[in-house]
């Protein structure tokens, strides 16, 4: 499985996790009314317009950021990859969009750490699961990051045998 592999995982996991956390939506101009509260939309590796990133919000966006194939003489080929996971909610209220955030934040957070494994991938609990929530005076949205690294599964390798 490759790192485009983990990403599809991550994005199904998440919608999955997410589903029934309805957060406000930003009215927009062409609305007639506003629009009813849903569940943060996923995407991967972006969003599809990032100058429409306020029309899009509740958000997360899954990213990889680096990755790492490595192999000690003698065992077999270690790959992994650092995941930035973007997450973005709208709330006319300051106070209740920090806790939308912490809210859609913790979901993610406490049903990876519960599950660990999601299909072919594990977190590494070694590296631990990092979460930024974003100082920045961004009202009516408010965004943070989370950060984790993942274990790929092995590359089989090939190998050509030289007789002499």
């Amino acid at each position: 499985m490759t790192k485009i592999g983990l990403l599809q995982a991550l994005k199904a996991f998440t919608e999955e996790t997410v589903a029934e956390l309805l957060l406000p939506v930003r009215r927009q101009r062409e609305d007639e009314e506003a629009p009813a509260p849903r569940a943060a939309k996923v995407y991967i590796p972006r969003l599809p317009e990032m100058k429409a990133s306020d029309k899009k919000a509740p958000y997360v966006i899954h990213s990889i950021i680096t990755g790492q194939d490595h192999q000690t003489p003698g065992e077999p080929l270690e790959s992994s990859a650092v995941v930035r996971t973007l997450l973005c909610v709208y709330h006319e209220a300051e106070d209740e969009g920090g806790l939308a955030l912490l809210n859609l934040a913790e979901r993610i957070r406490v049903e990876l750490l519960r599950r660990v494994v999601i299909e072919d991938f594990t977190l590494d609990l070694s590296q631990g699961v990092e979460l930024l929530v974003y100082p920045d005076d961004t009202a009516p949205y408010y965004m943070a990051e989370m950060a984790t690294v993942w274990k790929l599964p092995p590359v089989k390798r090939e190998v050509l045998e030289i007789w002499p």
